[in-house]
């Protein structure tokens, strides 16, 4: 049975990932769990886990940062990172770390637990530094690029994505599906939201500012999308912002 560490600063994103995961369907046990990337390179010192699944963005030290540290010290652990939105240059750095996976936040029911299922194989870059594997591969890899580079244009679309890079939609729709458990479609529309759900805390933001920022341009087709992928309405997330200040 594999052991996991899990590494993310929102605490009930943590215990949820904890609690919710079905871990003994994919033979592993949570043997600890840390608040930062800090805290979290301590309990994997002292639990030597074979996974550990990280979020990116935490204070202290980064998931990134935590990768680095455990690369440096000859840790072989396969790491999943977790991020609320995807960023190119993160998934880069990540992969060339040895990052097995990189899953974009909320995931879904089910979503964790198949990319600990992908993990089959050598873990870790190999000499030639190429992804290990169950890294996303570079087809998918650009795709991401591409979203987080036009999410902002209302007409981007899946045809566009695959003529950028070349590919027939149907094949880079089966690359995509196959790698991530997601349609590039329903990727496009998460990532869009992860970026509303970000602009929306600065509560000087308008909710149909944010929604043109983000590509869309019918307000209450942005708001009942964003209630569907963030189970809370773009006002309600205004109001959590409006809290902190």
């Amino acid at each position: 049975m594999k052991r996991v560490v899990i590494v993310e600063d929102e605490e009930l994103v943590r215990r949820g990932i904890v609690m919710t995961v079905d871990w003994q369907s994919v033979d592993c046990a949570v043997v600890g769990e840390a608040a930062d990337g800090a805290e979290g390179l301590e309990v994997i010192r002292r639990e030597k886990p074979e996974l550990v699944v990280t979020d990116i963005k935490m204070p202290r030290m980064d998931g990134i940062e935590l990768l680095r540290q455990l690369r440096a010290e000859g840790n072989p652990a396969a790491v999943i990172l977790l991020t609320a939105y995807s960023d190119f240059s993160y998934a880069q750095a990540a992969v060339k770390l040895g990052a097995v996976d990189y899953l974009l936040k909320p995931f879904h029911d089910g979503e964790l637990e198949e990319a600990v299922r992908r993990l089959a194989g050598p873990e870790g870059a190999g000499e030639t530094g190429e992804a290990p594997a169950g890294a996303k591969s570079r087809y998918v890899m650009e795709a991401m690029r591409y979203v987080s580079e036009h999410y902002a244009e209302p007409d981007m679309s899946i045809a566009q994505v695959a003529e950028s890079l070349g590919l027939s939609e149907g094949h880079l729709s089966h690359v995509f599906k196959r790698e991530t458990g997601r349609t590039l479609g329903s990727y496009i529309t998460e990532y869009r939201i992860g970026r509303a759900r970000e602009l929306l805390k600065d509560c000087r933001s308008k909710v149909y500012e944010v929604a043109e920022l983000v590509g869309y341009r019918d307000i209450t087709y942005f708001s009942a999308t964003f209630k569907r992928v963030a189970g809370v309405t773009p006002s309600e997330v205004q109001g959590k912002g409006k809290g902190k200040s």
